[in-house]
């Protein structure tokens, strides 16, 4: 009944695995996989396979980069299998008659949790074939190779697990997903610099992934699968799927930490409260409602975890990035970066979507409302939150520059800084708008907007990585690196800053202007080619087609 014959399990794997877009993935990540290795091959014709040549450390560097950009990008895919699984269930109001069945509830989270990950387990063993032809080439062990891989697979269970409980906790897969997400990057950060940091001590890493690792994992993944079909077995919100909006004042006298107060400030500048007058004549009602109501029915759980989580996890980088070395200052920028990655797409990916899903988007385009008014009111109510909520991790900079001195000369660059951060929250909330516009379900159109955006954001990174690891000496190497213009981690990192080591009277950092320049006209022409996009779909497409 757990695993044989459990019908949660045989449906989800019939529905998932039969897709169309299950072997569309699977041919691209075995493409991608195969291309890297293909163009990092040797190019020689005689090969020395000693321990210590040349060769033996290009194949270690290809295994290790192999290995991190799987870990990475298995380990990201997990919370988009498996944050749906149960809040899915929620949102199509299943939930109640799932629970009703004869089903233990330990049951329904295996189900859950193996049909979500069966999917990533086949493409994790599919790669394997391909990296196993870079053995023959030298400088890995095969117990190297299986070790990383016993840790990559035990990874992606517990981060798999850990979205499976948010997706059990959380009444959005919008609002499950993003905290997957918060919960599971530092984890998968510090596996990765572990991986790379502890490879001069191979037997010693050996043995702690062989030993130590699946000790933990099975702990961590125990403890969730257990609170979780707990949380199945009683749960609090029996019945509640149609309610939309919480009840603030409840949720305020039994909510733990952090809570939001509507009316106080900074609380009303992303989440005002409810009006208790008529609206003005030129009021748009689209961007009153959205930023009223629509905001909060994900609930201010999901608000407040993001708000905490994010503020804990700034403030190592905050004092290590921004006052003890000011020359990091950009890996600090590129934090706040990756929050408005993850949290930004969430609250504008549905805005139409969503009104599809409930069957007003007709009514909406029948209204004397324009389709700039549906499109700013939209756009700005999203924006508006995701900005606030980036911007809380942003006074540390402003605090910087009254603090540190090394900023006092800078100031042309800390406003260069704030630039990329701005335009980071206008791109993320545009991509999600622009996905929400084309697609007709929420979560296919969030899933689109962090692929788009990690297209963006980390290709050029990876590429120029990739040729800077093993064509460093190829004339076009250098002109990969302008493929970072579509990058704010790229842009932030070529914002020169004048800081002196030591007695070094000489800059500690040389910039290129000319990158950030044109990362600026970059992200304003795709900003302003999308919002035409969606201007002319809604003024021709669905105009048309409800007429």
């Amino acid at each position: 009944m757990y695993v044989i014959e459990n019908p949660v399990l045989q449906r989800e794997l019939l529905v998932n695995l039969r897709m169309v877009r299950a072997f569309v993935l699977l041919f691209v990540y075995q493409a991608l996989l195969g291309l890297v290795v293909y163009f990092a091959w040797p190019q020689d014709t005689h090969l020395d396979l000693t321990a210590n040549s040349e060769n033996a450390r290009q194949t270690r560097a290809l295994v290790d980069l192999f290995f991190i950009g799987q870990y990475v990008i298995a380990s990201m895919m997990a919370p988009t299998f498996a944050a749906e699984s149960i809040a899915g269930e929620k949102e199509r109001h299943t939930y109640e008659m799932l629970l009703a069945s004869p089903l233990r509830p330990a049951a329904i989270v295996l189900g859950k949790l193996i049909a979500a990950l069966t999917h990533l387990a086949v493409l994790i063993f599919s790669s394997l074939p391909i990296v196993m032809l870079c053995l023959p080439l030298g400088g890995v062990h095969i117990s190297e190779l299986l070790a990383a891989y016993l840790g990559l697979i035990l990874s992606v269970i517990t981060f798999g697990m850990l979205s499976v409980a948010c997706s059990a906790f959380f009444q959005r897969t919008s609002a499950a997903l993003v905290v997957s997400y918060l919960l599971i990057l530092p984890l998968v950060i510090l596996g990765a610099l572990f991986w790379l940091k502890m490879a001069p001590y191979g037997e010693f890493r050996l043995w702690l992934i062989v030993f130590v690792l699946p000790a933990v994992a099975a702990a961590a993944c125990l403890a969730l699968f257990f609170n979780t079909s707990a949380l199945l077995l009683h749960p609090p919100d029996v019945g509640s799927e149609g309610k939309d909006v919480v009840d603030l004042e409840q949720e305020a006298q039994q909510a733990v930490g952090l809570v939001i107060q509507r009316d106080q400030f900074p609380d009303k500048l992303f989440a005002p409260p409810k009006r208790d007058d008529l609206m003005e004549d030129d009021a748009n009602p689209v961007y009153e409602k959205e930023i009223r109501s629509e905001i909060f029915s994900q609930g201010t759980l999901m608000l407040r975890l993001v708000i905490q989580v994010s503020m804990v996890l700034a403030i190592p980088f905050m004092a290590f990035c921004l006052y003890i070395y000011p020359r990091y200052a950009a890996w600090y920028i590129s934090y706040v970066v990756v929050f408005n990655m993850l949290v930004g797409p969430v609250f504008s990916a549905g805005s139409v979507t969503s009104e599809r899903e409930r069957e007003t988007l007709d009514l909406l385009l029948t209204t004397i409302i324009t389709p700039w008014q549906i499109l700013w009111g939209k756009l700005i109510a999203g924006l508006r939150v995701s900005s606030v909520l980036t911007l809380f991790l942003v006074w540390p900079v402003l605090l910087a520059c009254a603090m540190v001195k090394d900023y006092w000369t800078n100031l042309p660059a800390v406003g260069a800084f704030l630039s990329i951060i701005l335009l980071t929250c206008l791109t993320t909330a545009m991509i999600a708008l622009f996905c929400s516009v084309m697609f007709r379900t929420t979560s296919m159109s969030l899933m689109t907007t962090y692929i788009i955006i990690i297209v963006l954001f980390c290709a050029p990174l990876a590429i120029n990585y990739f040729a800077q690891t093993f064509f460093a000496t190829h004339p076009n190497t250098l002109r990969i690196a302008w493929l970072g213009v579509t990058s704010p981690f790229a842009a932030a990192h070529e914002i020169p800053l004048d800081i002196t080591l030591g007695t070094d009277t000489s800059p500690a950092l040389v910039g290129n202007w000319p990158m950030y320049a044109l990362y600026v006209i970059f992200t304003l022409g795709l900003n302003g080619f999308l919002l035409l996009v969606m201007m002319w779909q809604f003024s021709t497409r669905w105009r048309v087609a409800s007429a």
